[in-house]
C-alpha cells in the first residue's frame, strides 16, 4: 500500500491494534518513521547509540526513568531522549504515544529481549 499523499487519522491507526510495547509505523518522512505504541507497565533499561528518540503522548501519562532522574509526561506532551542515554519507559495505565525516530531503530536498542518488537511494521 502506497502510504504517501494520503490523510493519516491517529485515532483511527490507534484502534488497529492492542499489543502493548510493539510500535507500529503509520509514516516516514525521509529516513524517520512515525510509530504509533500503547505502553502499559515498565520497559528494560535501554538506549539507541546512534539517534534521538522522540515521545508525543497521544492519551494518558508515562515516565521516563534516568539513571539520574525522572520525567513525567502527559497527553500533550513531547520530549525529546539524547542519543546514548539509558532510559526506562513506564506506565501505571495505558498510555498512547507517538515515536519518532530513524527507521531500523530497534525498540530495545542492544537490551534485545522478549520486550524487543518487530521492526517496521506498519498499520
Amino acid at each position: 500500500m502506497d502510504y504517501q499523499n494520503q490523510v493519516i487519522n491517529i485515532s483511527e491507526k490507534l484502534t488497529k491494534f492492542n499489543e502493548h510495547w510493539s510500535p507500529k509505523v503509520i509514516g516516514e518522512m525521509n529516513n524517520y518513521q512515525f510509530k504509533l505504541a500503547k505502553i502499559i507497565g515498565e520497559f528494560v533499561w535501554h538506549s539507541h547509540k546512534e539517534t534521538d528518540e522522540v515521545f508525543i503522548i497521544m492519551e494518558g501519562e508515562m515516565k521516563i526513568s534516568f539513571r539520574d532522574g525522572e520525567v513525567s509526561l502527559k497527553k500533550g506532551d513531547m520530549y525529546v531522549i539524547p542519543k546514548g542515554k539509558e532510559h526506562r519507559p513506564f506506565s501505571e495505565k495505558e498510555c498512547h504515544v507517538m515515536i519518532i525516530e530513524p527507521k531500523g531503530v530497534v525498540n530495545t536498542g542492544e537490551n534485545e529481549g522478549e520486550l524487543t518488537a518487530e521492526n517496521d511494521v506498519w498499520i
